[in-house]
């Protein structure tokens, strides 16, 4: 006999709570551990389709270990230092940028730049304070993670921790299921795959949308001689994932970039704005609906919502369960609806859930 619904509520509220704590508590301890469950899950299907060619699970797990090394290595050497250089770069150059922005304001609008004005004076300030403030910040976020999370145990554990739960993740899911409460587990099966198809075709489709046009906005920026373009393209390609943001951001950045530095040149100004155009075009018709779907069920304003919520709650690792969470609240929510309208609340007594315009 099944549990009565208010006993089941106190369950799950209170599972739900311990988990919360757990996060609160614990915070940039359990890092390692959460990175290293989202590789593996990230990876998994891969090893699930090595699996099927014909590998052991073993022999999948290390074929994919030792050429995730060889990528990691590879930028360890070749892309991140280029990338945190020019982004160093960028901020040490933001008070000639904010000269040159003075300079193209006076020229062009003189009713806005006066001498000793406050446009003036807000510019000036502006471009000191991020030459002095940015750099500092970017090497005080790299100096705080390495003082919060150990980067020893964030690039040993957390690997370590990817390569166990690959290998074992089957194991895991089918243990799991054993533990289900054997009244709802046909729901919680049905609506834990549909979590995991969201999730699959956002995060792991979305990701590789990142990647792709990532690379592509940092080459493309690069060939064209925009400088800093490699953090520009790398930046916009990291934030691809929120529809629309990573090409604003990106765009407008590399098009203010290039104003100051390809001025009269319009050509080399219509190239970096076509590399964007073309992203975005790219992305909207080839790689979106190939890798991530039309249906994936995480509305843009839902998932930056959820982002700022729990990056402010729960830091770095909220914002990595961010995505996740928001991902089963939303299936829950749209199960919940279903059910409503399937119920007599919603349909009324003689069930035909029609508005019958009382009145």
């Amino acid at each position: 006999m099944a549990l009565p619904v208010r006993d089941q509520i106190k369950y799950w509220g209170i599972a739900t709570v311990a988990v919360l704590g757990v996060l609160w508590v614990l915070g940039d301890v359990i890092l390692p551990f959460v990175l290293g469950a989202a590789v593996a899950y990230f990876l998994d299907p891969v090893a699930d389709r090595l699996e099927r060619l014909g590998m052991s699970r073993i022999f999948a797990v290390a074929t994919i270990t030792a050429v995730a090394v060889l990528v990691l290595v590879i930028m360890a050497l070749l892309i991140i230092p280029s990338i945190v250089a020019q982004a160093i770069a960028l901020f040490d150059t933001a008070p000639q940028l904010a000269r040159d922005l003075q300079g193209f304001l006076g020229k062009h609008l003189p009713s806005l730049y006066e001498p000793d004005s406050t446009l003036q004076q807000a510019l000036q300030s502006l471009g000191e304070t991020v030459r002095e403030r940015g750099g500092q910040l970017l090497q005080t976020a790299l100096s705080s993670a390495a003082s919060l999370v150990n980067v020893v145990v964030l690039l040993v554990v957390a690997p370590v921790v990817a390569v166990y739960l690959l290998y074992d993740w089957d194991h895991m899911v089918e243990r799991i299921d054993h533990l289900l409460p054997r009244d709802h587990a046909p729901i919680i099966r049905r609506l834990a795959g549909e979590i995991d198809a969201t999730l699959a075709s956002f995060v792991r489709g979305m990701g590789t949308v990142s990647v792709i046009l990532g690379t592509y906005y940092a080459v493309a920026l690069m060939l064209v001689g925009l400088q800093f373009g490699l953090v520009v393209g790398a930046a916009a390609g990291l934030v691809t994932f929120i529809p629309y943001v990573g090409a604003i951001f990106g765009g407008t950045l590399a098009l203010g970039l290039a104003l100051f530095q390809f001025w009269g040149d319009w050509l080399s100004i219509g190239l970096v704005a076509a590399i964007f155009v073309s992203g975005q075009v790219i992305e909207g018709n080839l790689l979106t609906p190939r890798l991530v779907g039309s249906s994936v069920g995480l509305h843009p304003v839902w998932l930056i919502f959820a982002l700022s919520a729990f990056g402010t709650l729960f830091g770095f690792v909220g914002m990595l369960v961010a995505v996740p969470v928001a991902a089963a609240l939303g299936v829950i929510a749209r199960f919940a609806v279903a059910e409503y309208q399937k119920g007599r609340l919603y349909r009324g007594l003689d069930g035909r859930g029609e508005d019958r315009g009382d009145g």
